[in-house]
């Protein structure tokens, strides 16, 4: 694994995992309870997942999208998913909405308003991300790392956004794992 410093933060796959469950952990000590998980497409999937287990409640989803173009290295107009997807009920009550990082903060901030604007029963929000980068607008209520330098954050997944499947299909062939 390549080595971090300010600029890039390289987190292999056990990082991530750990920094997860200190995130969740950070939000259990606050003693702020709540109803449902909203994470954010598609960075918040794994944490949103994690939180929805461990606090055994109920997982939204909401696809939101900036990170587009060259493998997800150039962020663009921010899209926002028409519908938040749920097995069961309606988004209502106290919703801690996940995402993996802030970097500018206008996702979350974008998000955080589309849920006041159009989820009356919705009756709190807080927010908890893994990275907060210096450089955002917004301070998330629960995070892990407080990034000051304002690194490229390389997560573990990441290798999936230039593998196709014919490549996945020889390497496998081949006996060869990532």
């Amino acid at each position: 694994m390549n080595k971090s410093d300010d600029k890039d933060l390289w987190v292999s796959w056990d990082e991530y995992h750990r920094i997860i469950e200190k995130l969740v952990l950070n939000v259990h000590a606050s003693g702020w309870q709540f109803d449902q998980v909203l994470c954010l497409a598609r960075g918040g999937l794994r944490p949103g997942d994690v939180f929805s287990r461990i606090f055994d409640v109920p997982l939204a989803i909401l696809s939101t999208s900036s990170y587009r173009e060259d493998a997800g290295t150039v962020r663009s107009e921010l899209d926002i998913g028409k519908h938040i997807t749920m097995s069961r009920g309606a988004l209502s009550g106290r919703v801690l909405v996940v995402d993996d990082l802030v970097d500018s903060g206008v996702t979350l901030d974008k998000v955080l308003h589309h849920l006041k604007e159009n989820y009356a029963p919705v009756t709190e929000v807080k927010s908890a991300v893994i990275w907060w980068k210096a450089c955002s607008s917004l301070k998330p209520d629960f995070y892990v790392d407080y990034l000051p330098t304002n690194p490229w954050i390389h997560q573990p997944f990441e290798e999936y956004d230039s593998l196709r499947p014919h490549q996945l299909e020889a390497w496998s062939k081949k006996g060869v794992s990532r």
